[in-house]
This record gives C-alpha cells, structure tokens and sequence, in this order.
C-alpha cells in the first residue's frame, strides 16, 4: 500500500447528525450480530454446568465493559472519525496508528463482515435451496446491497440501522417469551440444581475468547465520532443504554435456551435457536428464527458497514493512505470511495473462510490493538493535560489497568496454548512495518524531487 504525499488536497468533514439513539442502536445492532445464535454452543461445550456458562457470560460482560469505559473516555477527549485509530495515533505515533488501520483492513475488518453475511447466507436456507457455493453469493450480494443502502446517504445508512435494530432486539424477546410460554421444562437445564463446576483454566479461556465475540461492537462505535452531535454527553449515555440492553438481551435468551435444553443438546447444536425453538413451536419454530437470525445479521453487518470505512477516510485524511479515499460525495455526504473499499475488502473475505475461522481470527488478532487502544487513557493526558479529566473518568484509573492486565494475561495464555494462531497475525504486522518504511521512504523521495524541481 502507497500513501498519498499530495499535502494540496482539502481535507474533506463529514456532518455531525448523530444523537443518543443512533448512536445506541449503532452499539447494540453491531454487538448484537450472529454471536447469540451460535457462541452457546461452544460455551455449552467447554463448560459443562449452568453456574459456569454464567460466569463465562458474566465475566465476558464485565471485560467488555471495562474495556468499553476508557476507549468511550478516549473518544470523548478526541471525537474524530476513526475513533480508537485516532486515539492510538495521538498517543503512539503514526507508526502504531497506520498498523492498526493496516491491520484492520486486511484482517479484521473483512473477518467482521464475512462472518455476519456467511451467516445471513447459511439461514437463508430456512427459505431457499441453496448450494454451497449459492451461500456465498448471497453473502455477497448482501455486503453489495448494504454497501449501496449507506453510499445513498447517512441517514439511509442510519435508519437502516435503527430500524433493524429495533426489530432484532423484539424479535428476540418475543422468541424467549414464546419459548418460556410454549416450551416444556422437564428436560431443561434449569430443572435441574445449579451447579458450579466445570471450570478449567483451559475450557475458561476458550469460552470467554467466544463470548467476547458476542460483545465487540464498543470498539467500532467510536469510528462515527466524527459524525456524532455532543459527543462528551453522547457516548457515555449511549455506551450505558447499548451495552444495558446487550446484556439484558443476552442473559434472558440463554436462560430460554436452558429451560427447554439440557447442556448436553446445546453443546451438539451449532443452531442452537432454532433446535430450543423447534420443539414449543414446531417446524414455524424453525423458520421463525432463521428469520430472526437473518435480521439480527442484516443490522449487524449495515453497523460494520457503516463504521469500519470511517478508519481508512482518517488514514487517509492523514497522509496514511491514498488521499482519494478521503473523499466526501457532495451531496450524500458519505465517504463513499471508503465505503467502496470496505465492500472490496469484505467480499474478499465472504470467499476465503469459514464463519469459525473468521470469528477466532476477529478476537485474537484485533485484541492487542483493543489493549493498546484502551492503554491511551494513560498517554493522553500527558501528551494533551487540557483533556487530562475526560480520560480520568469512568473508573479511572482502576478499571483500564484492570482490562489490560486481564488482556495480557488471555493474550499469553493463547500464545501458549495456541501459538500458531498468532503467526499469520505477526506476519501481516511485520509486512505493514516495511509497507509504512517504505511508502514514508517513497514520499520523502518524491518531495525532495518535486521542491527541486520547483526550484529550477
């Protein structure tokens, strides 16, 4: 990848329209993905009793959280577009900063799209014969469709957004009501006492790593600062309101799960919904969720597509990548050369991997950078002391070294376990140091001869 060198260009803003419920929806719709329909599987596969997939489900809340308070902190000190990139970029140097966005592009960013169209694409047999190679196409086709939805402006892009939304977290409550109402108990987990046991330390680090999956979406929130009206009012209000309703949502649609299941039937179901909901309802049962699973995954995707291209719009309003994609449409008001790239970038990884690959790879590879993003509440009040008590709050400073320390040691612990896991990452790291040495060695190159030249 080449930056742009060309300083003569203006740098382009986008419009700050966004208010609590945008931003809320934003959070909930992006967390709120493919995760719940299938992580309960694998918790219910690693632990092995109701006390313990609580805690996992628990412990994952309350990671999330703490991560959550100082990045929203962070944002609120420094509310531009890209959001962590911004901050990383203010607190270690463009180095950092551009490895984050590199890192972002060509790694998680694609993972988080693919992962939420694949599963789209694999409910969408509920309705349709489709062929393996059918489920990807229509996998693309949504990321296509989205993409188009946001490039016809913000507030396409934003009601989308809210209204699908509205209709996952309904929808799931509905489903939870009508399995309660409908479904019988005998068999279920919770017929039974609850036990505590369970736990190892290596079924513990597998099933957290899983549920974090389920609660991302604090991260990219931050990437519409920009675009977002009050920030320092905005973000901790919509932070507590989006992450309010994950966990409520979160922990009613498991405890439906276990009143009608027993652990062993939710650990062999990789459709674990639909199995819970089959039996109260039926084969409608079946459909309904393959439905619901379809809208949850609609919203998700739209909040990815909406949020990630707003990282490479302030890599490249930086100088860090091609100044052209830091273009604003006239009259939509969106960066739509960005939002094109995004869309490249997630049909690409639509048709290289597997939904499980993709979600190990979202977690393990971007949560380094999630540690370091968090660790800026530390720098940033040195670096800038006018906004030394928008980074103290939250919890400060208790609550960010409690998150970093608990990320170094998940970090270390999956090193260990699996160290191949964290090769490809390494390798993708160390290409973008020599991308950004060399492209910063061409533009200084390419400077020096244009000044001669203009000298004569």
């Amino acid at each position: 990848m080449v930056v742009s060198s060309d300083s003569q260009l203006p740098t382009q803003r986008l419009t700050r329209r966004l208010g609590v419920v945008s931003l809320t929806a934003l959070l909930v719709g992006i967390t709120i993905g493919s995760g719940i329909f299938r992580v309960p599987s694998t918790v219910a596969t690693q632990i092995g009793s109701i006390g313990g997939m609580a805690i996992v489900w628990i412990v994952g809340a309350l990671v999330s959280l703490a991560g959550a308070l100082p990045i929203v902190a962070a944002t609120t000190a420094l509310p531009h577009s890209g959001g962590a990139y911004v901050f990383m970029r203010e607190s270690y140097g463009r180095l950092l900063a551009f490895l984050y966005g590199w890192f972002k592009m060509l790694v998680t960013g694609p993972a988080s799209i693919a992962a939420l169209a694949l599963v789209f694409a694999e409910y969408a047999r509920a309705f349709a014969p489709l062929s393996d190679t059918q489920v990807h196409l229509v996998a693309a086709a949504l990321v296509v469709v989205l993409t188009a939805t946001n490039l016809a402006g913000v507030p396409w892009g934003v009601a989308l957004q809210n209204a699908s939304t509205v209709a996952k977290v309904g929808a799931l409550a509905l489903l939870a009501v009508l399995i309660f109402a409908l479904g019988t108990p005998p068999h279920g987990a919770l017929a039974e006492p609850v036990v505590w046991a369970g736990i190892s330390t290596r079924s513990f680090w597998t099933a957290l790593i899983a549920v974090l999956f389920t609660y991302t979406g604090w991260v990219e929130f931050t990437y519409v600062a920009g675009e977002v009206r009050d920030p320092v009012r905005t973000y901790p209000r919509a932070l507590f309101a989006g992450m309010s309703i994950v966990v409520v949502t979160y922990i009613v649609i498991n405890a439906a799960y276990l009143y009608v299941l027993p652990i062993p039937a939710i650990a062999k179901s990789s459709l674990v919904a639909a199995t819970a909901a089959s039996g109260p309802l039926g084969s409608r049962g079946a459909t309904f969720v393959a439905a619901l699973v379809m809208v949850s995954t609609i919203g998700g995707l739209n909040g990815s597509i909406m949020s990630n291209p707003r990282v490479w719009y302030a890599m490249a309003n930086d100088g860090l990548f091609f100044r052209s994609v830091s273009a604003v449409h006239p009259r939509r008001g969106t960066p739509h050369i960005a939002l094109l790239l995004n869309m490249c970038l997630g049909l690409t990884g639509v048709f290289t991997r597997t939904f499980e690959q993709l979600a190990r790879i979202f977690v393990l590879g971007r949560w380094p950078f999630i540690t370091l993003a968090v660790a800026t509440v530390f720098i940033i009040p040195r670096r800038k002391p006018e906004l030394a008590a928008l980074c103290h709050a939250w919890g400060y400073p208790v609550v960010p070294a409690a998150f970093i320390l608990f990320s170094v040691a998940m970090l270390v612990s999956e090193i260990f376990r699996r160290p191949g896991d964290m090769i490809p990452s390494l390798v993708i790291i160390g290409v973008g140091v020599i991308v950004y040495f060399a492209s910063q060695a061409w533009n200084t190159r390419h400077a020096a001869v244009a000044s001669a030249a203009a000298r004569g």
